[in-house]
């Protein structure tokens, strides 16, 4: 058997602390992937594929960061009832010897929220990995080797932040039915805190719900970049890639991020408990309405490629942060989302408020680019 890659851990990577999580990625610290958001936008839209390079990081203005505190103020015992949810909801499916492994980037602080759940609530000290998952191009497979070499495959759940489309969920259910030819045998479910895509068997709520860690990028993560799979730089022993970034530690907001959090799991460890047993009993499976919505949304709007269509609070934000919108939906019912109000100024993207959106927000991203 050829030798297997070693994670990496903080704080040589990342800013969290070595035991809530291990990075299965190769190091790219020192390559030069960064390009400037609209220039990196038209290659994509030329056919290079997005995980070739990575956008230079957002930096946001005091206006923004001063949101998202607010935000984060809000929101952070609702979070901490939907992390208690899936948390307790896992447990009772896959045992106290559960194995968590999110998707790299959005899903290593949801996590490690799961894990500190199972800490404080259970005393667990449940192992957690983060791997890669690209679109187009399928799960990192060097990465499903290692974990199915240290751990019983029956005993890991793939954990993420929030769906959209499906997109991710669809490419992971591929790389792992092709991973069981090779005898890999992985439950296809993945964990999700929202799931306005209703394409996750375990989720906290099917409502398009703001995670505020969608609202930025590296400096919520770990000072970790999203992950790279480029032909030159990964071979096919390693792990897909990703990049460290500790020149901006003084903006990290990572571990604040989590504490704030896992702060309130005494608040709502009853409440996540009986919800969790509710929708175990009456949770209806993944019907992925969310592909058919966004598809009638794109046609709509003149934008038939799907890659183009970024359903749901997240997606959108994601989309704002890191590459060039043409038009933001957003419903009339919705609770107010002023982030993404605060963003699109700040991009410039049209701000369309519309009804019967079944999303509270939708980035559009032009097909011809600079048309707007």
């Amino acid at each position: 058997m050829v030798a297997l890659p070693e994670p990496l851990v903080g704080p040589r990577f990342s800013t969290y602390a070595p035991d809530e999580v291990s990075w299965l990625v190769t190091d790219l610290s020192g390559a030069e992937l960064e390009m400037p958001v609209a220039q990196r936008d038209e290659r994509i839209r030329s056919g290079v594929h997005y995980a070739e390079s990575l956008p230079v990081e957002y930096r946001p203005s005091a206006d923004y960061l001063a949101l998202f505190q607010v935000l984060l103020g809000q929101s952070a015992r609702r979070i901490a009832y939907l992390v208690g949810v899936i948390t307790e909801t896992v447990l009772a499916a896959r045992g106290l010897d559960v194995v968590l492994v999110s998707l790299a980037r959005a899903g290593t602080p949801v996590g490690i929220l799961m894990r500190r759940w199972g800490q404080q609530i259970h005393q667990l000290s449940s192992p957690h990995y983060t791997m890669s998952v690209v679109r187009g191009r399928g799960a990192d497979m060097v990465a499903l080797r290692y974990l199915a070499h240290h751990h019983n495959p029956a005993r890991v759940i793939f954990v993420d932040g929030w769906t959209g489309k499906g997109t991710i969920t669809l490419e992971l259910r591929r790389a792992l039915a092709h991973a069981a030819t090779d005898g890999l045998r992985f439950p296809a479910q993945l964990a999700v805190l929202a799931d306005p895509g209703c394409c996750a068997h375990i989720y906290g709520t099917r409502r398009d719900a703001l995670i505020p860690s969608a609202c930025l990028n590296s400096t919520i993560s770990g000072l970790v970049s999203r992950t790279v799979l480029h032909s030159t730089l990964i071979g096919p022993q390693n792990f897909h890639g990703a990049k460290f970034y500790p020149h901006l530690a003084q903006a990290d907001l990572s571990n604040h991020y989590l504490d704030a959090i896992s702060a309130r799991f005494g608040e709502v460890a009853g409440a996540a408990a009986r919800s969790a047993r509710r929708l175990a009993a009456s949770s209806r499976p993944p019907d992925h309405t969310g592909w058919a919505a966004a598809r009638r949304i794109g046609s709509t709007h003149g934008v038939d490629d799907m890659n183009f269509v970024k359903p749901g609070v997240g997606e959108t934000t994601r989309a704002l942060l890191r590459r060039v919108p043409w038009k933001i939906l957003i419903d009339r019912t919705s609770p107010p989302l002023p982030h993404i109000r605060l963003l699109a100024t700040q991009r410039r993207a049209h701000l369309v408020d519309v009804g019967d959106l079944p999303f509270s927000c939708v980035a559009l991203i032009h097909p011809r680019g600079g048309a707007r």
